[in-house]
């Protein structure tokens, strides 16, 4: 059994050793060995309808990714007949940003894959790149980032929807630094194997796995990439995308990382699901805690009560419940360093597909930035 980190609790006066498990069932409530499998992939052609993204002599950025994203899709239902195909969109329409991740929440995707053509005021640049959830480290990263993000001025009272986000505003690109993907490892793994694919199968200029503020990824709850297929302000990359073959391999590509990750994931996840040992904890009272300022981890909400033990949050210190419009919400840690609670979101959405940073001020629920701002870390 692999193991990602040994973390050390002091309770009760005794020094314990918490065994974090390194991949877990998705539902802990379930013991159906099903769970650990990649069930369900959310196939997003970017733009759409009134928005037909880069534009170049012989066509729209829309129709590449669209023809791109059935082709895939087709694939994956061809030789994996144990995976849902969604789409986000399957004809010319505009689907906005938000709703995009909606539709993979919705469905409990277990991936999302957004399809996008690149382009460039020079003719030169080409080849094909992936994109993760992540603060845009170049200025070429942000550049690509805010491109694609400006289609929400197309949408209606895009500010409400996106906390007042301003495509626009570098400052608004950069404090998605707060909102960094929580499954970060997971797509960088697929990412790789889409650039791998792309570089040695299709003979692809490898323009490599990078990080970048995405709005389409910001809400998604699931390993989510982004792929630029290619630049078409290239004339010849262009010529090669609008190409019923180009598409073509361009989708295999992509279809076949999907069944490499898909395979990498289910046999790395299963020896561990049938190897786990699960460690008894006490739970740590955290009654003086909740008059504190602190960030926590929501793992979960139910309708119902759920018994706060070992078999139903293994491995976790620090769990307690909070009722809310009539939902039991399930939390763990009070943490007031936000490096460490970071540290600790890498181990615990793993376990608990979803599990994101929160944060309480004297009870009171706020948000992780809030807390950020009140502690100054």
């Amino acid at each position: 059994m692999q193991l990602t980190n040994i973390i050390r609790i002091k309770i009760n006066g005794f020094l314990i050793l918490l065994l974090v498990i390194s991949l877990i069932s998705n539902n802990i409530f379930s013991q159906n060995n099903d769970e650990y499998k990649i069930k369900t992939v959310v196939i997003d052609a970017g733009h759409g309808g009134k928005d037909p993204g880069a534009v170049c002599k012989i066509g729209y950025e829309k129709d590449i990714v669209l023809s791109i994203a059935l082709k895939l899709g087709e694939y994956i239902k061809e030789n994996l007949k144990d995976v849902k195909v969604i789409y986000t969109r399957d004809t010319d329409v505009f689907v906005e940003l938000h709703k995009r991740a909606k539709i993979a929440n919705t469905n409990k995707a277990d991936l999302f894959i957004s399809l996008h053509a690149n382009a460039n005021e020079s003719q030169k640049p080409y080849g094909s790149e992936t994109f993760v959830m992540g603060l845009s480290k170049t200025s070429s990263n942000l550049a690509v980032a805010k491109k694609e993000n400006a289609v929400v001025l197309k949408e209606d009272d895009y500010q409400a929807q996106y906390d007042g986000f301003d495509p626009n505003s570098i400052e608004g690109n950069i404090i998605f630094s707060l909102y960094q993907n929580m499954f970060l490892s997971q797509s960088l793994d697929f990412s790789g194997r889409v650039q791998t694919q792309f570089r040695e199968r299709v003979g692809r200029h490898d323009r490599g796995v990078k990080q970048a503020n995405f709005l389409v990824l910001w809400k998604t709850t699931m390993p989510s990439v982004l792929v630029e297929v290619g630049f078409i302000s290239n004339p010849k990359e262009a010529k090669f995308l609008f190409s019923e073959q180009g598409q073509d391999y361009i989708a295999s590509a992509i279809f076949r990382a999907f069944r490499d990750y898909k395979e990498s994931f289910e046999k790395n996840n299963k020896q561990t699901y049938t190897a786990i040992t699960q460690v008894a904890v006490p739970n740590d009272s955290v009654k003086e805690k909740q008059k504190e300022t602190f960030y926590s981890i929501q793992l979960l909400s139910s309708s119902k009560q759920i018994t706060i033990n070992n078999k139903n949050f293994p491995g976790l210190t620090e769990v307690f419940e909070k009722e809310e419009l009539g939902m039991y919400k399930y939390y763990c840690y009070t943490i007031t360093n936000y490096k460490e609670i970071k540290n600790l979101q890498n181990n615990v959405n793993i376990n608990f597909k979803g599990a994101f940073i929160v944060g309480f001020d004297h009870g009171k629920k706020i948000s992780a930035i809030e807390v950020k701002k009140k502690l100054k870390n």
